[in-house]
Order: C-alpha cells, then sequence, then structure tokens
C-alpha cells in the first residue's frame, strides 16, 4: 500500500493508539516503574505518545515516543 498522505500518515496514527492500548502490556517490561498517565497526541504532524511514570523510590518520570514515518521508497 503506497502511502497518499502524511503528517500524520494513517499508519503513524495506528501506531500512536497501538502503544495508547499497549500501555498495560507495556508496563510489565518496565522494571521498577508504574506508567500513572498516558497523553496521546495523535493528530499532530508527528503524532506523539507521553507516558508519565513513577518509579519504585516514588520519583516522577517521562517519557515521550514520537511516530514518524520515513516516506516510501517505491
Amino acid at each position: 500500500m503506497k502511502t497518499s498522505t502524511y503528517n500524520p500518515s494513517p499508519l503513524e496514527v495506528d501506531f500512536a493508539n497501538a502503544l495508547y492500548i499497549l500501555q498495560k502490556e507495556l508496563e510489565k517490561h518496565l522494571q521498577d516503574n508504574q506508567i500513572i498517565h498516558v497523553e496521546s497526541h495523535i493528530r499532530k504532524d508527528n503524532p506523539m505518545v507521553k507516558f508519565s511514570l513513577l518509579d519504585k523510590d516514588g520519583d516522577p518520570h517521562e517519557i515521550v515516543v514520537r511516530i514518524i514515518q520515513i516516506p516510501d521508497k517505491f
């Protein structure tokens, strides 16, 4: 399938949604960290998912995942 639109592309939006939906699964793989909030910005030029975490000492941390699809090479 050729990508007809970017910024955001349908694939970028789907990938961002998948990260949001899978937050509990992702948390299982984060040693000594708990995901306390997830913020999703899927309509931005490059969709973003921001994870707010709390470590075992009670310290807050943030991880931002920005999704960028590289142009198709057909």
